[in-house]
């Protein structure tokens, strides 16, 4: 089983190249990046139960 995340980049991210985001879903766990960065740039994990709820919170304060 391959360990390498797949990246995609956000659908609210800019075209231009300025403020975007990629994430990478797994079983239990959101990882999160900074695409002008790649590979180096730095990035946090959080629970895929956290990242619900954030998004839930997210769509109702937009």
């Amino acid at each position: 089983m391959s360990t390498e995340l797949m990246w995609f980049k956000s659908s609210y991210s800019s075209t231009g190249g300025g403020e975007c985001l990629e994430v990478a879903l797994c079983a239990r766990s959101v990882h999160v990046r900074d695409s002008k960065f790649g590979e180096r740039s730095p990035r946090f994990e959080v629970p895929a139960a956290a990242w619900a709820e954030f998004l839930a919170y997210a769509a109702r304060e937009a």
